[in-house]
């Protein structure tokens, strides 16, 4: 790290779990992030800000104004652009030393399991079980950890899926990709600003210790947050030894 550099990360190496060789991992890294709206905006502001050398955003939506009610990354001035080309022009403001990669395409199986590959850590900020689903069997076939969020209406739930370990469920483990779910959208249910907000900076705090390797990550434990009530339950969950994606 240059003397800039050494500033700007000051108040992570200071702190001793993390340190120069902690923030070294994060400046070395490469974050996908699949979905530049509510989850995101933040998940992906806190890790340029925390310095991930390589952010790749994915998304093939633009700008629209009810996004601004809770899609951070993006402007009035700039509804109507692609979310992704949006969302890089705001993180290299806040961190010009980074490498943010705009991506403006729904990415499928064969897209994402080369966009994975490249991958330190992956974050799941999307709003559909296909998606999330396809995005898990990449990581899964490709031994990376996928931190999976998501929020609607004043409910919110995060978790980690770490291939790398034997005892890691994987999404499909908790949520069957046979099973039937019903997708339900912001447009038509609503969500309450600030959960994104919230959720998505953990998102970006569990992708961070997985990355720096330090603290323990939500591996095998859901948590699930009630906006209305700010409650937290923790549920445990365990690997799927018949899951037809992880074993």
């Amino acid at each position: 790290m240059n003397d800039e550099q050494l500033l700007r990360y000051s108040r992570h190496i200071l702190l001793d779990e993390i340190g120069i060789e902690g923030q070294q991992r994060v400046l070395d890294a490469t974050a996908l992030v699949i979905g530049a709206g509510g989850l995101g905006s933040p998940a992906a502001l806190y890790l340029a800000s925390a310095g991930v050398g390589r952010i790749v955003l994915v998304d093939d939506d633009e700008v629209d104004l009810t996004n601004l009610q809770r899609q951070i990354m993006h402007t009035t001035a700039r509804v109507g652009q692609p979310k992704a080309a949006s969302g890089r022009e705001t993180l290299l403001a806040l961190n010009p030393g980074i490498d943010v990669v705009a991506l403006r395409e729904r990415a499928d199986d064969a897209r994402l399991a080369e966009l994975v590959t490249q991958a330190t850590v992956v974050l799941d900020c999307t709003d559909n079980f296909a998606t999330r689903h396809a995005v898990n069997r990449a990581c899964v076939a490709a031994r990376v950890p996928l931190v999976s969020g998501a929020v609607i209406r004043f409910d919110g739930q995060i978790s980690v899926f770490d291939p790398r370990r034997t005892d890691s469920p994987c999404y499909s483990c908790l949520f069957p990709q046979d099973q039937a779910f019903e997708d339900v959208a912001c447009s038509t249910m609503g969500v309450f600003a600030p959960l994104v907000g919230v959720i998505g900076a953990m998102q970006a705090a569990e992708a961070l210790k997985l990355v720096m390797d330090i603290g323990q990550p939500l591996v095998g434990r859901l948590l699930l947050l009630d906006g209305r009530a700010m409650e937290w339950t923790n549920i445990g969950i365990a690997r799927n030894n018949s899951c037809p994606v992880c074993t």
